[in-house]
């Protein structure tokens, strides 16, 4: 017999723990996209999730019989804190097995529901064979973290909110994929309700399992999925959520890691919270939506399904997150390895803001420039690249090559065995425009400069290291320059780190 998940849905037992959360404008975001997005914040539940509703849903159906034998699940950790409230307020025994490489942040809450943790593998799937052995072996009720009626149910009651919280014009609701229990629940009640309203899931491109398996027509298994949107890495859907997302899904969108970055930022700037990158991938696909189907003036619901972020994450997000919204450009350069031919590059730049900056001298004759530019667009790259051209510039855009934004920017360096009379100092530059063009105008022009880095961290001031070969005749002129520049400086010739992996 079919399952009603209308009847399911409407009876089912959440608000014990959770709270009907807000759905919000994001006024900023909306501006900018020339439609209207409103948040589902589903980050305000007391675990940071919406898993609280279906982990919920589920135990508080057990017998209590079943309860007394204590329940297991498997989880990356949202689920698996929904897990541990649930069963800290009805009363039984817990044990989650959580992969490895699941961020401490979620451990921790986990732990202090009074929950026992078992860590095992480095996927969810690792996890969720784990907890199936040891579920054989106590007799403890397994709660699926999504392939399960009541938790799909649980889950489902976000939908009941959004359609009585929006009444007026809704266009699409878009929703985050993992295992599909959310994207079930909440596709399940808005057909039966409001049918014209599109259900649209969104996921990392390398953890999307349900778009391909949609694309086969039969439940597929990904040999391995990205880390980083945890909360979703899960190599194969369940049975039950793949054939609700064929009932019910409209399309699937998938968004890399920048663009997800970006979202994260666009939700911190409206709202001043900070969502977990599976949190945030339903902003990252309404903005692809809209600028793929060229939509103005619509109405769309964003699920922000999650905030458990790991606080030594943000420094990647920050990273990214501009590159994500194409609002930096990442380009190696290569100029003569000349005096001036630095200072001319930076006035061909004109205006745009410098985020990055590293060079190293290694070649009497070429200098090779790892650079980092804000820019408005991917068309404004394009028209850069283009002036450079024109100027007899080599120049080649990396904004889209993963190798050179996690690692080459931190390694351009190493010893320069031809860089005589070289110095090096470490400066504190205002974070103003024109204040690298102050410093380049201000130096002698027989100087060169055989060392720089840089990158804006978004504070005050700008922290730049540079090198330079002065002559011993020139150190009365070089210090007439320092006093005249008027900076914050540091001298670090003498430093170890730099004698070790840097100097001559």
């Amino acid at each position: 017999m079919p399952i009603d998940y209308l009847q399911k849905i409407l009876t089912a037992k959440v608000y014990d723990v959770a709270v009907e959360t807000p759905l919000e404008l994001a006024p900023t975001l909306s501006e900018r996209l020339g439609n209207r997005v409103w948040l589902k914040r589903e980050d305000q539940q007391s675990v940071f999730s919406f898993k609280i509703r279906g982990a919920y849903n589920k135990m508080a159906h057990l017998s209590a019989a079943d309860r007394a034998r204590g329940v297991i699940a498997a989880s990356a950790g949202n689920h698996a804190q929904g897990v541990a409230l649930a069963a800290q307020k009805l009363g039984c025994a817990a044990t989650i097995v959580m992969p490895i490489t699941t961020p401490h942040i979620k451990i921790a809450a986990v732990e202090a529901r009074g929950a026992n943790v078992v860590l095992h593998g480095d996927s969810y799937s690792d996890a969720f064979a784990k907890a199936l052995e040891l579920q054989r072996a106590s007799g403890a009720t397994f709660v699926h973290p999504y392939d399960d009626p009541d938790v799909i149910a649980g889950q489902g009651t976000i939908a009941m909110e959004i359609l009585r919280q929006r009444q007026g014009p809704l266009d699409a609701i878009f929703v985050a994929i993992g295992g599909g229990g959310l994207i079930g629940g909440v596709a399940a009640y808005v057909k039966r309700v409001r049918p014209e309203v599109k259900i649209i899931g969104v996921q990392p491109n390398d953890s999307d399992a349900m778009a391909r398996s949609l694309e086969a027509g039969r439940r597929v298994v990904l040999p391995h999925v990205g880390l980083f949107a945890d909360g979703v890495a899960v190599k194969q859907v369940g049975k039950e959520t793949f054939r609700l997302a064929k009932a019910y899904v409209d399309e699937i969108i998938r968004v890399d890691t920048d663009a997800t970055c970006a979202a994260l930022k666009d939700v911190f700037e409206d709202t001043r919270s900070i969502l977990e990158p599976a949190g945030a991938l339903t902003i990252a696909g309404v903005k692809a939506w809209v600028e793929r189907h060229r939509t103005r003036d619509r109405d769309y619901v964003a699920i922000a399904c999650g905030a458990n972020m790991n606080f030594d994450r943000l420094r990647f997000v920050a990273e990214r997150a501009e590159l994500g919204e194409q609002r930096e450009a990442i380009l190696a350069v290569t100029i003569p390895e000349q005096p001036g031919s630095f200072r001319t590059f930076c006035a061909l730049l004109g205006n745009r803001n410098v985020t990055e900056f590293n060079y190293r001298y290694a070649d009497p004759k070429i200098a090779h420039l790892f650079v980092g530019i804000e820019v408005r667009n991917r068309q404004e790259t394009e028209h850069l690249l283009r002036e450079l051209a024109r100027r007899k510039i080599d120049a080649s855009d990396l904004s889209d090559n993963e190798m050179a934004k996690l690692h080459v920017r931190h390694l351009v360096g190493g010893h320069a065995p031809n860089a005589t009379d070289e110095i090096l100092y470490r400066f504190e530059f205002p974070e103003r425009p024109g204040a690298l063009m102050r410093f380049l105008d201000s130096m002698s022009a027989g100087w060169n400069i055989s060392l720089f880095h840089y990158r804006n961290h978004g504070a005050d001031y700008g922290r730049v290291l540079v090198g330079m070969q002065v002559p011993a005749g020139d150190k009365v002129d070089f210090r007439r320059f320092l006093d005249r520049l008027g900076y914050d400086y540091v001298e670090e010739t003498g430093n170890p780190a730099y004698r070790m992996f840097l100097g001559r």
